[in-house]
């Protein structure tokens, strides 16, 4: 399972398991000769340990100098001249799967959603809640190194670029993550990469929202910067696919081009900022940026399905869930848009 893959079902755990356990998820079936009398109403998942498990999953994934306080005591420091071929400081941040891959595009959509996760339900995630903010820290402190410098953003960590085709030492070489030197690669005007500077405004400008009241200063930092990410990817718009195809492609290629992420990084810095200006860029942008009515897709590649309305997202879960279900996960998205 791909990081990005592991950060969207804990967000999902969250959602579903709150709805499962405050709502008519399971109603009473009376008189049915397929269900007994008293049918519960609560799942028998334990929740709550998946919750600690997908949260304990990410210490195993860090890369960088580890802190005192590591769970997953069998993992060391790895990765400690990350970005040193460059002359930047890019030590930190997740691999991905379980490979010595640091791919920036999921990373920032995978963080955006525990961001979500945390900011909808962090009063019902009880002591794992300071877990997920020292997750989240560890993933927002790379972002901020990543995009350290204007009109630049440090994308990937890698093996040379001879082998980085096919990621061919990173995906298939038994290596662990402490043994192996890598290169970085980046966007910048030149070879634009608005998808992925985009979403890495998201994942800022939703981290402002959890840290502003714990530590306001770090707060400021992530929407400034998120403010300035998102203004890099709008002014030189491209795919960073297109830039770097033989560096993300074909894992992490943007199949799905970069609109939905500049509206998606612009809801987002509306709901930090409160900016009218971030309203009005949906606005205006909305019909060119936005996706068919027929696309029922939400992933780290396609965030469309909530930038084109409503109501196809709705028969997208109607068609899977009972309506109760639905109207919570509707309430929780539309305080984002």
């Amino acid at each position: 399972m791909t990081l990005a893959l592991t950060y969207s079902a804990l967000i999902l755990v969250s959602v579903f398991s709150t709805t499962l356990f405050h709502s008519d998820a399971f109603p009473a079936h009376h008189n049915h000769p397929l269900h007994p009398r008293h049918h519960p109403r609560f799942s028998s998942h334990n929740y709550r340990d998946a919750l600690t498990k997908s949260i304990l999953f990410f210490e195993g994934q860090r890369s960088g100098k580890l802190p005192s306080n590591q769970r997953m005591t069998w993992r060391r420091d790895s990765g400690l001249s990350d970005g040193s071929a460059m002359h930047v400081d890019l030590v930190g941040g997740y691999y991905d799967a379980g490979d010595n891959v640091k791919f920036g595009f999921p990373m920032a959509f995978t963080t955006t959603m525990l961001l979500w996760g945390v900011i909808e339900f962090g009063g019902l995630m009880k002591g794992e809640l300071q877990n997920a903010r020292m997750e989240i820290r560890w993933a927002t402190d790379y972002l901020l190194k990543a995009t350290a410098y204007p009109d630049t953003i440090y994308v990937q960590v890698c093996s040379t670029l001879a082998l980085c085709f096919l990621h061919l030492k990173d995906h298939a070489c038994w290596e662990r993550p402490e043994d192996m030197d890598r290169n970085v690669y980046k966007i910048d005007k030149n070879t634009p990469g608005s998808e992925v500077a985009a979403e890495t405004a998201a994942a800022l400008a939703a981290a402002s929202l959890v840290f502003r009241r714990s530590d306001p200063t770090y707060a400021k930092t992530l929407v400034r910067r998120a403010t300035r990410v998102f203004q890099f990817a709008d002014k030189h718009r491209g795919s960073y696919s297109n830039g770097l195809k033989p560096i993300v492609c074909p894992f992490y290629c943007s199949y799905s081009g970069y609109q939905d992420e500049l509206l998606w990084g612009a809801a987002w810095l509306h709901k930090a900022t409160k900016n009218p200006v971030c309203l009005n860029y949906i606005r205006v942008n909305g019909n060119t940026l936005g996706a068919a009515e027929f696309d029922n897709i939400f992933g780290w590649d396609t965030t469309s399905m909530l930038e084109q309305g409503y109501s196809s997202l709705r028969n997208f879960l109607f068609t899977r869930f009972n309506p109760s279900m639905t109207t919570r996960v509707m309430q929780t998205i539309s305080s984002v848009l």
